[in-house]
């Protein structure tokens, strides 16, 4: 879905398209000046391909092989975030909680426990998705996303607050028409707003991210605490980043341009 947004997107005066479908026509990089990356997930997303292309010569947009990685690592992620005294939920093993693959992405295994007899079973669904699991205190609140663009200039965009029609931004809400409602300007303090923005670019820098980011937040009890980082974030018609790029007035093509310069930059 991504993919088929950008190709019908790019400017075709401007480029020369070259559709690639990973990994089965791998071949096709020998024509590409630059790999415009519309991947999500495990191989996509957690520096694997940015690793061949890397190997390869072959520049692409995006965060480099460590960033990716990191990104994807909730463990790691958090790890690092700890040490630089940035705020996250607590971990827990009791209800209620929030359980996730600590590989994974698009909220695939996410299960929210509200009652400790629930707690077993979603476990195992995470495990089916990846061998290590991340609990994490449930927090209530408001969901707020925030995209990071640029290089050694990273800037943050404007905050957007995601409201699911279900009991969180699940799979089905993230890339279901009318399952979510997004709003941009966030309905929060111009304060909150810069928090956000600031501790988006913080951890932007501090995994060395480039090109763009996502980085998502629950604002609880007036206070924001870190979600993740999406380092290859959503470019589907239903995704926020592009999104957050039209509120300050940056079209979808022209959001498409600027990720390709700092990809050559």
């Amino acid at each position: 879905m991504s993919g088929k947004e950008v190709v019908k997107n790019l400017d075709k005066e401007k480029y020369e398209i070259v559709e690639i479908d990973v990994p089965n026509e791998l071949d096709k990089l020998d024509k590409v000046d630059v790999a415009f990356l519309a991947l999500h997930g495990r191989g996509g997303e957690d520096g694997q391909i940015q690793g061949y292309l890397e190997t390869r010569g072959i520049k692409y947009t995006g965060c480099g092989i460590l960033a990716s990685a990191i990104g994807m690592d909730k463990m790691v992620f958090r790890r690092l975030m700890d040490d630089e005294g940035l705020e996250m939920a607590n971990l827990t093993t009791k209800a209620p909680c929030v359980v996730k693959p600590v590989d994974g992405g698009s909220s695939v295994g996410v299960s929210i426990v509200k009652e400790q007899k629930d707690y077993d079973k979603a476990v195992a669904l995470a495990k089916m998705y990846d061998e290590e699991v991340l609990v994490e205190e449930y927090l209530d609140g408001v969901e707020v996303s925030c995209g990071v663009l640029g290089n050694d200039q990273a800037i943050a965009l404007p905050v957007i607050e995601i409201v699911p029609k279900g009991e969180f931004f699940d799979y089905e809400a993230k890339y279901t028409d009318g399952m979510s409602q997004e709003i941009c300007p966030a309905r929060i303090s111009a304060e909150m707003t810069e928090d956000v923005q600031r501790l988006s670019v913080e951890v932007f820098k501090v995994i060395g991210g480039r090109g763009y980011a996502r980085v998502d937040f629950i604002i609880h009890e007036n206070k924001p605490y870190l979600l993740e980082i999406n380092t290859l974030p959503g470019m589907t018609p239903n995704s926020l980043l592009p999104k957050e790029a039209l509120a300050m007035g940056v079209s979808y093509s022209k959001l498409l341009d600027k990720l390709i310069e700092l990809a050559l930059e």
